[in-house]
């Protein structure tokens, strides 16, 4: 009998994807003013981590759990933009895009 409350490692892959993306693409979006995917996708991805948080709550953890404590997924604003891991990666995605080598 599986245990609905044990993440495969799929699951905590997704979690931990999940939440990089809402965090650099938010930084991307309110740092730098530029958007590479649609409000949607962000909604998306936003709804998705929502729900693999409450489903599993303790699945995932790393520097930025505060920030996801009681997050709802209905903005990314309260996000640390300026955090130096998060703005590399959005500027690694900025240049990549403006590239065209992004897809």
């Amino acid at each position: 009998m599986v245990d609905d409350n044990t993440p495969t490692t799929a699951e905590v892959e997704l979690i931990k994807r999940r939440r990089n993306q809402v965090l650099v693409h938010s930084c991307i979006y309110y740092q730098y003013d530029e958007s590479y995917i649609s409000d949607h996708q962000f909604d998306a991805w936003c709804i998705e981590l929502v729900e693999l948080i409450k489903r599993f709550p303790d699945a995932y953890s790393d520097n930025y759990d505060k920030y996801f404590k009681d997050w709802r997924g209905e903005s990314g604003y309260q996000f640390p933009h300026r955090d130096n891991i998060i703005n590399g990666r959005a500027i690694r995605i900025m240049r990549i895009m403006n590239k065209g080598l992004y897809m």
